[in-house]
């Protein structure tokens, strides 16, 4: 005990077992002008020189935690949230397939600036993977899959990750044309022919063969690579069992790369979860400049919301309630797009200390007269 009535423990000033005074000092050392919402670790520290109280360390971690501004503007210092789910392995050739658009290349001489492609040789596909282009959720689009038989999938809401073979298989083709017009010059629409050659008849360790050896059953030949084969390799009652040999062996193919890369990806990602009625924030900017929600600019908050869970919809995914001015974004979410909301309890109102009387009635009362005015109407 000193003279001026503190209680210290090793020269700090002890703090008494009173919770609205304890919160006070941790809002004053963290929300205010000179301190800025620092982490726990640096609060503590600049805490614990003056001030002692039994849990102070844990009682600031919960503090900081529970800071609803931190949570909209405190950047991710851990490893993506979301396992790596990847595609079920179809039972037969082009039964799935997954599809997106290749745009903004240089427009050529007859302004065309994007590849054209359409799907028409191997009939109707079983289900569609893609993302959420305008043209794929169209009415029309939708209506037609659904009288053709096929079932759209599409991507969670800013995650072209889900469809990352169409952006792989993309990225490849952007490096195949820029590669043509660096080497041999000229347009690089006249090279799409070319690329979409090398590009099926080229080893993909995948499925542990090229497209084309995997889609005819035999190599291709070209000027690299002549293979003499006659008609009698081709055709017998062989060929049924030979077809259905080589399916299985590219699904057991498929599914080897499959586990090596989960087991790649899976060792920079980290398993989170929820559940139904948790409160969330929801990621602004899902990749680095692009901004999907509020203004965009620099110091734009990193998340926001909090939105409340409606239900799990896969291993990774979940549906949101969101409120009508977001209206046009889809509610379902990829996981590593999420922040678990901790609530404040200081900015929640206890209902049990709320008294409503009966007959309460209110009267308007004018505190002080500000201006006096004088009108005089002509009566006729």
């Amino acid at each position: 005990m000193y003279e001026d009535g503190s209680v210290r423990f090793k020269g700090r000033l002890c703090v008494p077992k009173d919770v609205e005074l304890r919160n006070e000092l941790l809002a004053d050392a963290h929300r205010a002008k000179y301190t800025i919402h620092p982490g726990n670790t640096k609060m503590y520290q600049d805490l614990k020189r003056q001030f002692w109280w039994s849990g102070m360390k844990r009682d600031i971690a919960q503090f900081v935690a529970n800071c609803q501004i931190c949570q909209q503007v405190k950047a991710e210092h851990q490893r993506p949230a979301g396992l790596l789910q990847p595609l079920p392995i179809p039972e037969w050739k082009w039964d799935n397939i997954t599809m997106d658009f290749v745009i903004g290349l240089p427009r050529t001489r007859s302004k065309k600036n994007g590849v054209w492609e359409i799907v028409r040789l191997h009939g109707i596909p079983v289900s569609i993977v893609s993302d959420r282009d305008p043209k794929f959720t169209s009415q029309f689009w939708q209506s037609l899959q659904r009288a053709l038989g096929t079932q759209l999938n599409f991507s969670t809401a800013f995650h072209p990750q889900t469809d990352g073979q169409s952006e792989r298989v993309i990225q490849i083709l952007e490096d195949m044309l820029r590669a043509c017009v660096l080497d041999f010059g000229g347009n690089w629409a006249d090279y799409l022919p070319l690329a979409e050659f090398a590009y099926n008849n080229s080893y993909q360790s995948s499925i542990g063969m090229a497209p084309y050896e995997a889609l005819y059953g035999r190599p291709c030949r070209s000027p690299l690579c002549w293979i003499e084969m006659g008609e009698s390799r081709l055709l017998g009652p062989e060929i049924v069992q030979e077809t259905t040999e080589k399916i299985q062996l590219i699904k057991e193919k498929l599914k080897t790369a499959q586990d090596r890369q989960k087991s790649y990806a899976d060792k920079r990602r980290r398993p989170l979860e929820f559940e139904e009625g948790d409160w969330v924030f929801v990621k602004v900017s899902p990749r680095r400049g692009i901004f999907r929600f509020g203004k965009k600019g620099k110091l734009a908050p990193r998340f926001v919301g909090p939105f409340q869970i409606d239900k799990r919809v896969g291993p990774v995914a979940y549906k949101l309630i969101l409120p009508q001015q977001l209206s046009l974004v889809h509610d379902v979410f990829h996981v590593s797009m999420l922040r678990k909301c901790t609530p404040d309890p200081t900015w929640v109102v206890d209902m049990q200390d709320v008294q409503i009387s009966e007959d309460t009635s209110y009267v308007e009362e004018p505190l002080r007269i500000l201006e006096v005015g004088e009108h005089r109407f002509r009566t006729r």
